[in-house]
């Protein structure tokens, strides 16, 4: 995936949407599930395209899946990075010394919070309490926590995903 990918959706893409959204029948408690699937086929993102399908299968409308989706901080409607790393951003994490994690993690990817890389790997974004306050500052690497970090654990971390020793 480029860093100038669109949110334009393939006709391969429409077909695994369509396939993932159809499950929205036999599983509607599992909403939350398949929408976070359709947004790994869709760039990490939810594109209108993608919102326009999911509607057409499942019958829920468009407004109600972009209320749900933008509710939740893991949906987002442009392309994100292959590797989304959110950082939490409340009190507990900051107290801890999240400002100096995410100092080091935006030098060492050379991007700033709310940015993607130019080669579309790596997206770096703040999001609220990520449940894991005992072990602060925490940040979330696509599905993957990683804990009780220091600007230097952190910045090694990054250097692995980097390097391609962590995906």
């Amino acid at each position: 995936m480029s860093g100038d990918n669109t949110s334009v959706i393939t006709p391969q893409m429409e077909q695994e949407i369509i396939e993932t959204a159809e499950r929205y029948h036999k599983e509607p408690q599992n909403l939350m599930r398949i929408l976070l699937d359709v947004q790994s086929i869709a760039y990490n993102s939810f594109p209108r395209e993608a919102a326009v399908v999911v509607s057409r299968v499942t019958g829920l409308t468009e407004a109600s899946l972009y209320s749900y989706i933008s509710f939740y901080a893991m949906f987002a409607p442009v392309p994100r990075g292959q590797f989304v790393v959110r950082m939490c951003n409340s009190a507990p994490c900051h107290v801890t010394g999240a400002s100096a994690v995410v100092e080091a993690i935006s030098k060492t990817l050379g991007i700033k919070p709310g940015e993607t890389t130019k080669d579309g790997r790596f997206t770096l974004e703040f999001c609220q309490c990520l449940g894991m306050c005992e072990f602060s500052p925490t940040i979330l690497v696509n599905d993957k926590v990683y804990k009780d970090l220091t600007p230097g654990r952190a910045a090694t971390l990054m250097e692995d995903y980097i390097r391609g020793d962590i995906t």
